[in-house]
């Protein structure tokens, strides 16, 4: 029973990116799910990781490599098993990055938005002759040339807004069903390749310091 408690199996899962508040320092519990015995568990959520510094950024990388030795200090000989990826993105998010949004600048990126689709969509209509094309639709269906057939630009134009609306699968804060739209999909994307990049970027400044301190010591020898 005594060999159980000082060498105890802990299965670790770090997460993908975490906000913790500037000033704060990082703990275990801030960037990983932890599995085992319970008289281990508040104390290794509660070893310290990090303190952030100024000089660090707002974003920084957790790799698995450095947290194994933190825990060994805790629990030599622990009997450690990852779960997952094996590494974590922390941003530091300050009191300024918390503040209400402008409804002046969210009614100008509203009205730039609004008036560049309109636009678009007035540009691509002209490209491809769209009025002419609805004059004669209404010619066949009628069997007379209407150089104006609002009636039918009037539905094409609903017909357009309520087709956005189902592709989007979005009206307002109105979802139709639980799939995600096209946007939220892209900004997934979006997000993943952001956190691919900082987790290159981060790695490429981790061994820079790695040669940077080795050097000396090679040249000394």
């Amino acid at each position: 029973m005594s060999n159980r408690h000082s060498a105890p199996a802990i299965y670790i899962q770090l997460k993908n990116r975490v906000t913790v508040p500037r000033g704060r320092d990082v703990l275990l519990r801030d960037v990983a799910h932890l599995i085992t015995e319970p008289e281990w568990r508040e104390p290794l959520y509660s070893l310290l990781l990090l303190q952030p510094k100024s000089s660090d950024g707002n974003l920084i990388l957790i790799d698995l490599l450095t947290v194994i030795p933190r825990i060994h200090e805790l629990l030599p000989g622990a009997d450690i098993q990852p779960i997952g990826e094996g590494r974590t993105i922390v941003q530091i998010e300050g009191p300024a990055e918390a503040r209400k949004p402008s409804m002046a600048l969210f009614v100008l990126v509203w009205l730039l938005l609004f008036f560049g689709s309109a636009l678009t969509i007035m540009n691509f209509h002209a490209d491809v002759s769209m009025l002419e094309v609805q004059i004669r639709i209404v010619e066949m269906l009628t069997g007379r040339r209407d150089e104006h057939p609002y009636m039918f630009q009037i539905a094409y134009s609903l017909g357009i807004g309520f087709g956005m609306v189902i592709f989007f699968n979005h009206l307002f804060k109105k979802k139709w069903n639980e799939e995600p739209t096209p946007l939220e999909v892209e900004m997934f994307l979006y997000q993943k390749n952001i956190d691919h990049y900082v987790v290159n970027e981060e790695y490429s400044k981790m061994k820079t310091r790695r040669d940077d301190q080795t050097g000396p010591e090679e040249e000394g020898s």
